[in-house]
């Protein structure tokens, strides 16, 4: 980590930030700490206000109540380019009239950085990324991929103490985001630099962030790590956002201390918690086919080469199952299904709070 992120800037807190738009409120007061050096993302659904939390970090979005801190100072006030933060946009925003090294040298032109330095400045952010061959060329010259790099030299530049990511890599194909996501989360570790990244994708969040803030309705619901976040959502929304496929939720009941569904027991509850009606949650890699168990009907078999995902009806609800294998079934067949005791997640069906 570098000197900068360990001498502890970069940490920042929002304080009881509430948004609204008319008579509709974006941020119900939001508390979040983002600590020196950590990449942090915002998920959540679309709406949820990751984007709009992002904008008030830089300074684009004026407050209704609460307050930014950035290494303890209030810039609630502050305009962008007092914050010393950088951003990159999903559009990327390059101005096509500059070739790559203008676009790249801009922020420093505007705080009038001498030339030699500006120079040495621009050849080593482009290196960084792999650009450094294309300094000559103008953003329509330039692939996707390309155009994003230019965008993340161009913020990398002048090594502000926060790197704000509004949905970097969502214009990149699939195979391409897989790389330069590798490649970003390489660049935020050698920079040393705090980072905030706002996407919709939890499989990008996971294998990319530090920790992860969850955001539904615009409020944060779960702030944890990846791993966290996925072994123990705190609530039924979370546990059906989190996960690729999602937990299978299913109405339940725990009698005399064992958690039933359709009449059938499945394991036993945690001693804690009473009987009565719950909302079982249970991550497809924990189902797997039986002698005795759960009856359900195959409704298909997705077939991923290296493993499946199996949709299976129970009941009225539909439950995935991830296997290793292909598993000898097919659409249509009767089967059993077991749970592994370890992995049921309980949930109060009226609150959606974990029990």
């Amino acid at each position: 980590m570098s000197e900068l992120a360990g001498t502890g800037a970069g940490h920042v807190r929002l304080e009881g930030v509430v948004k609204r738009h008319g008579t509709f409120t974006a941020l119900h007061g939001i508390d979040l700490e983002i600590r020196p050096g950590e990449f942090l993302a915002l998920l959540g659904p679309s709406g949820s206000g990751k984007t709009t939390t992002l904008r008030i970090l830089a300074g684009l979005e004026p407050l209704d109540a609460g307050r930014v801190l950035q290494d303890g100072v209030d810039v609630t006030q502050k305009e962008p380019g007092e914050r010393d933060v950088a951003m990159v946009f999903q559009s990327y925003a390059l101005y096509p009239h500059m070739s790559v090294g203008q676009n790249i040298a801009f922020p420093l032109r505007m705080v009038g950085t001498p030339r030699d330095e500006m120079d040495r400045a621009v050849r080593e952010a482009a290196a960084r990324v792999h650009i450094g061959h294309l300094l000559d060329r103008k953003p329509g010259q330039l692939s996707g991929g390309q155009q994003q790099r230019c965008a993340l030299a161009r913020a990398i530049v002048r090594k502000p103490r926060l790197f704000l990511l509004d949905e970097p890599l969502s214009n990149l194909d699939a195979k391409l985001r897989l790389e330069t996501r590798v490649e970003l989360r390489r660049l935020q570790r050698a920079l040393g630099v705090t980072a905030v990244y706002v996407t919709h994708d939890q499989e990008e969040a996971m294998t990319i962030a530090d920790r992860i803030a969850i955001f539904m309705d615009g409020r944060i619901v779960q702030v944890g790590t990846p791993h966290d976040v996925f072994a123990g959502p705190a609530t039924v929304a979370v546990a059906g956002f989190v996960g690729s496929p999602p937990m299978n939720l299913l109405a339940a009941e725990v009698v005399r201390g064992r958690v039933q569904v359709a009449g059938v027991a499945l394991a036993s509850a945690p001693a804690a918690c009473p009987d009565g009606p719950v909302t079982l949650g249970v991550r497809p890699g924990a189902v797997r086919l039986a002698a005795q168990g759960l009856p359900a009907r195959v409704e298909l078999v997705e077939d991923l080469g290296d493993s499946a995902i199996v949709d299976l009806q129970v009941g009225d609800a539909m439950v995935k199952m991830r296997a290793g294998a292909v598993p000898g079934v097919r659409e249509g067949d009767a089967v059993r299904l077991a749970i592994e005791p370890d992995a049921l997640h309980l949930f109060d069906p009226a609150s959606g709070l974990r029990r």
